[in-house]
């Protein structure tokens, strides 16, 4: 079985690298030390140079001037990202755009999806419910009325949300199917309230009243939102794979200068053996995420759907990313809790990016309602 990386995936990776690589996380306030927001929008320089690289559209059809590769491909674009925390809205206008081209109308296609993959238009996606604990599709309703559907309801934690042209988000009809509408911002009947994320960037609640759009802007497609909310999960998992890389690499670097008693701490056994743990958090959670790409991407049938690989992908990344943090600011002393020293600034996005996921004894759970669906043979 070959597990290395097609040419296409590995020249991706490699374009991501050169743009992030001018990308400086300590540029960036510490939440810690801004009374609001830690900017006002997300980085539009590193926007425009991620169109001008074609990784905006890296999930896109040649018919909508995309690359045709898959979530392997775009995972490791956001491995990268997630190394200096890029402040841009790749994940979620990536699969938005996505989810439009493979199940939306013909007139969304073309509206939507060539100039999100272009940088002309910002999609996110609202896909952490009223509470961020229960299921995102069951917190707002959606019903017809005549040729147009009404939404009722909020979703809360959209991010960029004050950024995004257009939003997707999921909902449950009365026959309990879900829909996607496709809300623009500023549509009547759709009002945002700010909220921030631990990290420090701009949140939205979006509450719909009464909002009513028309046929061609809702996708009613099955499988659709399924597709979308483990393709949105599994980015997540990269995002936090590269931060802990990077924060592991860190503290590599600070624990072989930094001396007590005449010899760098790295030498010490209670140093090497924590840093040796983390290391193989971060294996573990590069494993399952491979994994939960490649059945993404494939579509691979197997005793298992692709949501019980995501759901092992998200425990590992959930507290493999929390572990890491956590040691790194131990082994770092003083300056782990430094709000000036760029630590800080990286715990405060894994924190982030561990409620995104959420609670790893959640997806146990899951994982066992499919393992007793589908048991082994």
């Amino acid at each position: 079985m070959d597990f290395s990386f097609t040419e296409e995936q590995q020249a991706a990776a490699e374009a991501a690298k050169g743009v992030f690589t001018a990308v400086a996380p300590d540029a960036v306030p510490s939440p810690a030390l801004t009374a609001g927001a830690v900017a006002d929008t997300f980085d539009r320089a590193l926007w425009a140079k991620l169109a001008d690289a074609d990784l905006l559209s890296l999930l896109l059809d040649a018919h909508y001037g995309g690359a045709g590769l898959d979530a392997i491909a775009l995972c490791l674009v956001l491995r990268e990202s997630g190394r200096v925390l890029a402040r841009v809205p790749l994940l979620e206008n990536s699969a938005a755009a996505a989810v439009v081209q493979a199940y939306g109308s013909e007139e969304a296609k073309a509206t939507l999806a060539a100039r999100a993959g272009r940088g002309e238009l910002v999609l996110t996606v609202a896909a952490h419910g009223r509470t961020g604990h229960d299921p995102a599709e069951l917190a707002v309703t959606a019903r017809r009325d005549g040729e147009a559907w009404v939404l009722d309801g909020v979703q809360t934690a959209v991010p960029w949300a004050y950024d995004a042209d257009v939003t997707v988000v999921p909902a449950h009809t009365e026959t309990g199917r879900t829909v996607l509408a496709l809300v623009p911002r500023g549509h009547e009947g759709a009002v945002l309230t700010e909220q921030f994320s631990t990290s420090g960037e701009r949140l939205g609640e979006l509450r719909l009243e009464s909002a009513r759009l028309t046929a061609r802007d809702v996708i009613d497609a099955d499988g659709a939102w399924e597709w979308l909310r483990d393709l949105l999960a599994t980015g997540t998992c990269a995002l936090a794979l590269g931060l802990g890389e990077r924060v592991l690499r860190m503290t590599g670097a600070y624990t072989s200068e930094r001396e007590q008693f005449g010899f760098p701490i790295a030498t010490f056994q209670a140093v090497a053996v924590q840093a040796a743990d983390r290391y193989i958090d971060l294996r573990a959670m590069e494993a399952t995420l491979w994994q939960a790409a490649w059945r993404i991407a494939s579509g691979a049938p197997g005793a298992l759907p692709a949501t019980g690989d995501v759901a092992v992908a998200k425990i590992w990344a959930a507290e493999g990313v929390r572990r890491v943090v956590q040691t790194a600011q131990h082994l770092h002393g003083g300056f782990g809790a430094d709000v000036d020293y760029p630590l800080h600034r990286y715990h405060a996005w894994a924190k982030h990016l561990e409620l995104s996921l959420g609670p790893a004894a959640a997806h146990e759970e899951t994982l066992g309602d499919l393992l007793a669906a589908h048991p082994l043979a």
